[in-house]
């Protein structure tokens, strides 16, 4: 059996094709003829850093800067490597607190831990050194589609392509990877894509054991192969698409650079291991 998911070629192809189209489908509001969805989305930030006795300054400035945000009725919640774990057992079992604890590297717990909580709880996860930016957060909880974040990698210049060109513009060129991001992460609680990627994670770390690569394993690439999965099986129905694109996520966060634990074993990009995915 052809999994196109699988393959990055394809899979690549696919997420291009996503992001291209006009919005009728899955992009940038509702299509002509179909009721939005009710919100079912907890107004909850959520955020991960694994050692809360030791968050970097710096880190600190990008996490207090949401914090204006409390005074729109949002929830902020900060878990460590601690909190994470319990919930996890006390919400999926003991297979899936040894998957965590497969995790060799912090981004990458961090990365499995935001499937178990917005798959169990709903919300909107958002990295640790991410900073606010001002733009209203409401067009996240305004339906109760899946909500993520395209990404595009250049390979000829290793560089990532300006969502301007690839997404608004709509230009492709060959050697350009086209993918999701799992930050932001926003969805109501039991998103079946989430469990697909959830289970995914949860499988490879188990047969595969120590040191697989992060992007792959728990990150993007995970995240991407089953995004591509689910919307093929949701076409495959036929059904509408049940997540939403976002075209516009650079409005409200951006990504601080330089921040101290970048330039450290905290930096997952310096934990190794065969990567899958750019």
């Amino acid at each position: 059996m052809t999994r196109p998911w699988e393959d990055d070629d394809q899979r690549s192809a696919y997420v291009r094709d996503l992001v291209h189209q006009i919005p009728s489908e899955c992009v940038r509001g509702t299509p002509a003829g179909h009721p939005t969805p009710r919100s079912t989305i907890p107004r909850v930030i959520v955020r991960f850093w694994h050692d809360l006795q030791d968050i970097p300054s710096d880190v600190c400035e990008c996490l207090d800067s949401w914090n204006v945000l409390k005074n729109e009725g949002f929830d902020l919640v900060l878990f460590g490597d601690g909190a994470a774990r319990r919930f996890i057992v006390r919400t999926f079992g003991p297979l899936f607190s040894r998957a965590y604890d497969l995790c060799h590297h912090p981004a990458m717990r961090c990365d499995y831990f935001r499937l178990c909580y917005i798959l169990a709880h709903g919300g909107c996860y958002i990295d640790a050194d991410d900073v606010y930016q001002g733009s209203s957060c409401e067009p996240l909880f305004c339906d109760a589609r899946l909500k993520i974040q395209p990404l595009c990698y250049d390979a000829a210049t290793g560089n990532m392509v300006s969502p301007d060109i690839f997404l608004r513009q709509r230009k492709s060129s060959q050697g350009w990877t086209f993918y999701v991001n799992n930050n932001p992460l926003v969805a109501p609680a039991g998103h079946p894509m989430l469990n697909l990627a959830l289970q995914r994670a949860t499988r490879l770390l188990i047969r595969g054991g120590q040191r697989l690569d992060i992007q792959s394993t728990t990150g993007p690439g995970n995240l991407t192969a089953c995004l591509v999965r689910h919307a093929i099986a949701r076409r495959q129905l036929p059904r509408e698409l049940d997540f939403s694109i976002l075209d516009n996520w650079e409005a409200l966060a951006l990504s601080r650079w330089p921040l101290s634990y970048r330039s450290d074993e905290r930096n997952w990009r310096f934990a190794g291991g065969p990567s899958a995915f750019t």
